[in-house]
């Protein structure tokens, strides 16, 4: 089940140590709002299973430039599919993972429980909303609030329900949002992911592929909007990951523990040093994840810009025929993260070198012996049929 947000801490007005609040109150402010029968500033009414925020800063990562570069990339630009992290236990995907949150904008968050958008409205009318944020808007009343973008992390025995939704205990004539519809919008992360159950996998992976998904329960729907950054990772000494999971995932990041005694020794200080003190660490590093922030924004924003000329298309498309890889996906995720890395770097066109960079965490692991050998003995029998018919 998704935590409560009343079990995080939340910070004071002081910007002291965090402090527990009974029944979700998320602030000092708050409580004395109440206390004094003023209504607080509205918040977005779900938001649970949500990491912790004071995650150790992304720029304090020691080494690991494959694993931050892509996901870096599939944070620009969501086109590229997300990212799957292959490693050993310890070498810090998790970690890696945890900062990306602090890394980004803030998005519009809806203050409605079916999670209704000013969007929705302008796409598709009024009746694009439900009854209580149509009345909202004509009078004129917020639908969002700006916050940061959450890490979703699921957890690996989460049941099919709590992952889609289920029917609400307090209203069981509508249905709780589960944990795929507070991902809209957030970075959703799925550790072990090859150990998830089969039915789980495949909900996400739809919903993450058509941005939107509908629950039923008996008489009862709901649809929810479900774009988010899908980030996956894995030990493979725990298990192999079905091919067609395996292919959903866009750029494939293989996280090796680091190699150098040097290199040890100072992830081992920075560790301490969060541990010890979580707070002056993250200042410390303030200022590199700001520049960080900011080069993700004006990358975003110049991503649309970005093309991918013929000739440097087809530099690509021979690898991959040379690869002998069939999905289509491969194109997608090596064009896709090449204009990512083009946008960051403030350019507008796609090179060679942008290609080089990013292929191998594009292109490993989708060549398929097994289905080279089965196509190989599909032609055979194709050439031997059609010999005894031109015979006949």
């Amino acid at each position: 089940m998704p935590a409560d947000v009343s079990q995080f801490p939340a910070p004071d007005d002081t910007g002291g140590e965090p402090v527990r609040l009974p029944g979700g109150i998320r602030s000092l402010k708050e409580l004395a709002a109440r206390a004094a029968g003023r209504p607080s500033a509205p918040q977005p009414e779900e938001d649970a299973g949500f990491a912790e925020p004071l995650a150790f800063p992304f720029a304090a990562i020691v080494g690991q430039q494959e694993m931050k570069l892509g996901l870096l990339l599939a944070v620009i630009n969501p086109a590229v599919g997300g990212a799957l992290l292959f490693g050993a236990r310890g070498t810090a995907k998790t970690t890696a993972v945890r900062a990306l949150a602090d890394l980004l904008p803030k998005v519009p968050r809806s203050l409605c429980f079916y999670g209704c958008l000013p969007e929705d409205i302008e796409q598709g009318g009024i009746d694009a909303v439900c009854p209580d944020c149509a009345r909202k808007y004509a009078e004129g009343e917020p639908l969002a609030v700006m916050d940061r973008v959450r890490l979703v992390e699921l957890p690996l025995h989460a049941p099919l329900d709590d992952v889609l939704g289920r029917p609400d205990a307090r209203n069981p004539h509508r249905i709780r949002k589960g944990i795929l519809a507070l991902a809209d919008r957030n970075i959703l992360y799925v550790d072990e992911v090859n150990l998830l159950d089969h039915a789980v996998a495949d909900a996400i992976l739809d919903a993450a592929a058509q941005g939107h998904y509908t629950v039923r329960r008996g008489a009862l729907a709901a649809t929810y909007r479900s774009h988010f950054v899908l980030i996956g990772s894995m030990n493979p000494e725990e298990g192999a990951l079905r091919p067609q999971i395996l292919d959903r995932f866009g750029l494939r990041l293989w996280v090796q523990g680091l190699q150098k005694p040097a290199e040890r020794l100072e992830a081992y200080r920075r560790a301490r040093a969060y541990r010890e003190h979580p707070r002056q660490f993250l200042a410390r590093y303030a200022e590199e994840t700001a520049a960080l922030r900011a080069e993700i924004q004006e990358a975003r924003q110049r991503l649309p810009e970005v093309g991918v000329a013929d000739e440097v298309a087809a530099l690509g498309l021979q690898w991959i025929a040379r690869l002998g890889i069939p999905s289509l996906r491969a194109e997608i995720t090596l064009f896709e993260a090449a204009r990512a890395r083009a946008a960051a770097d403030g350019r507008t066109e796609v090179t060679p070198d942008d290609l080089r960079e990013v292929a191998p965490l594009a292109l490993r692991f989708r060549h398929s012996a097994f289905m080279a050998s089965y196509a190989r003995q599909r032609a055979d029998e194709d050439a031997r049929l059609g010999k005894i018919i031109q015979a006949a």
